[in-house]
């Protein structure tokens, strides 16, 4: 019982205010779903705009698309290997897509500039509640990966090379969302947090430089993200680490 609470206590730690919203009786960061639906909207109307009127020798937003989607089955070609990566595509495709357009978000609109009755708007990808849902997703995934292609003799994998090891075989498979979330979360966060301080130290010449360093990092977090989830489907499908 101690244990349990002990978590909650961890769940409720908090940095910066938070405009609640109650649904069903939870409370939900309501500046969060905001922004995560602006997400969803830019990510949808763009890929209307560049998919629209198709043709064989892709031009202009066409080609722009194209190159978009070939980087991400490259991605999920290498981690995951030729055999399996097509059906994955989608799904690093999307955690790419909204990671990416999450963290550009919080590094190039002022967002501080929108006033809320509390809480201030800002990068999805800078709560952390945001960044442990989609490495949940992640760990689902390549759960469903593994036990999809191996059946119930997935989870053998655990007592190998020795039973010695299950305690940390076990620790590593609910330590890699984890690690997932805080690397992205801390990520953003700092990011976000060391652009306020220094723009409001030297408001004139900081913000554009640190602007592009951030656009910069946010992009390598989104790759870094999508990579990493490409990698631990590809070891639930193939089974080695």
């Amino acid at each position: 019982m101690n244990f349990i609470n002990a978590i909650f206590q961890i769940a409720s730690i908090e940095l910066g205010q938070h405009l609640y919203w109650s649904i069903n009786g939870f409370q939900v960061h309501g500046q969060v779903l905001i922004n995560s639906w602006i997400v969803f909207l830019i990510i949808i109307i763009v890929s209307i705009i560049t998919t629209r009127e198709l043709k064989i020798i892709p031009e202009g937003k066409q080609s722009f698309i194209e190159l978009v989607t070939e980087f991400i089955r490259d991605i999920a070609k290498t981690q995951i290997g030729e055999s399996h990566y097509l059906k994955w595509v989608p799904y690093l495709g999307t955690i790419f897509l909204f990671v990416f357009v999450s963290n550009w978000s919080g590094a190039l609109v002022p967002w501080k500039l929108i006033e809320l009755p509390s809480g201030e708007l800002g990068a999805p990808t800078n709560d952390i509640n945001t960044t442990a849902g989609i490495a949940i997703l992640t760990s689902v995934s390549y759960f469903y990966a593994g036990i999809s292609k191996k059946g119930l003799s997935y989870f053998a994998k655990y007592v190998q090379p020795t039973p010695i090891l299950l305690p940390i075989n076990i620790l590593e498979d609910f330590t890699k969302p984890l690690s997932l979330s805080f690397r992205l979360f801390g990520n953003i966060l700092a990011d976000e947090l060391v652009v306020a301080v220094l723009v409001s130290l030297v408001p004139l010449i900081v913000p554009v430089p640190l602007i592009l360093l951030g656009l910069f990092t946010s992009g390598i977090q989104a790759l870094i993200f999508a990579t990493l989830s490409g990698s631990y489907i590809g070891e639930a499908i193939e089974g080695h680490h």
